[in-house]
């Protein structure tokens, strides 16, 4: 009778937020989001992104204001934004002695400070900090449908240019060489960065958006060297630690956000610890030998 009484008692907390449209509905969203993230991170990592990543999250916020204060959609105003920012950035690296990573420090804090004053002095009958810290449990039905519909266009996006956008993250003169365009593909990849915020802004906000773009295919490289396995690997990842995270802040009535992201630096940092501690062995065994 102790199994079945367990088991009952598992089942019960799974199926307990279920019983919630709004959860439902976060769950969804949740999980679009992290396999989408998860997959562009996967580039990200091995092009050597993350701190234009983190860039292009936090200067969006501008463009997702002014989008909302015309009537546009989210996605046109992150897009602008997120070009203008990496056009912003080269041209400060091009015409100046600024590096690259003062330049882009300097960019998206500017651009990112831009947004708060719009959010500050924009009248909304909602509150916009939603934009900056995420509100996944209150997402609507039309929202779900949005971050489907962006979703699936960067999953076909991706399935069509795979081989290309690999090529470009390993080596970029042999796809010049071959005939491929490196510049294209990289706007590309960037016009898929700001895409792919809309929808994590959904999730986890513009201050954590970085984590779920970067983490995922981090902690997927620790664990293979293969492109095809990393995107398998980092999606599967992303997704368990969404759903995971989303029913720890259920039960523990933290943010939602957050948790998830708290999650997924949980499983990279076991993952860390587990590889390094495997190296360590392999390597004390070797110097015995």
């Amino acid at each position: 009778m102790i199994v079945p009484l367990a088991t009952s008692g598992i089942v019960d907390l799974l199926c307990e937020p279920l019983r919630y449209d709004f959860m439902v509905r976060a769950i969804t969203t949740a999980i679009l989001a992290a396999f989408v993230c998860a997959l562009l991170s996967c580039w990200l990592v091995l092009v050597g992104w993350s701190l234009m990543g983190d860039a292009v999250s936090h200067a969006v916020l501008p463009g997702v204001v002014l989008a909302y204060i015309v009537g546009a959609p989210y996605a046109v105003g992150a897009t602008i934004c997120g070009f203008l920012a990496v056009g912003l950035i080269g041209a400060l690296r091009s015409t100046s002695h600024i590096k690259e990573d003062a330049a882009i420090g300097i960019v998206f804090t500017t651009m990112f400070a831009g947004g708060l004053v719009l959010i500050s002095i924009t009248p909304s009958h909602t509150d916009l900090n939603h934009i900056i810290f995420g509100n996944i449990l209150g997402v609507s039905q039309s929202d779900v449908i949005q971050v489907a519909a962006l979703t699936l266009l960067l999953v076909a996006v991706i399935a069509v240019k795979k081989r290309d956008l690999t090529l470009y993250a390993f080596d970029p003169l042999h796809a010049h060489a071959i005939g491929l365009r490196p510049q294209l593909l990289g706007a590309l990849l960037l016009a898929m960065l700001a895409l792919t915020c809309v929808i994590a802004l959904q999730t986890v906000g513009v201050i954590l958006v970085v984590a779920m773009l970067i983490t995922p295919g981090a902690t997927a490289l620790l664990l293979t060297k293969r492109m095809n396995r990393m995107l398998i690997l980092a999606p599967l990842i992303s997704c368990i630690c969404a759903v995971v995270g989303l029913y720890l802040s259920y039960y523990a009535d933290t943010a939602s956000g957050a948790m998830i992201v708290l999650t997924q630096g949980g499983v990279f940092t076991v993952v860390y610890l587990l590889t390094v501690g495997s190296a360590w062995i392999r390597r004390a065994r070797h110097q015995k030998i």
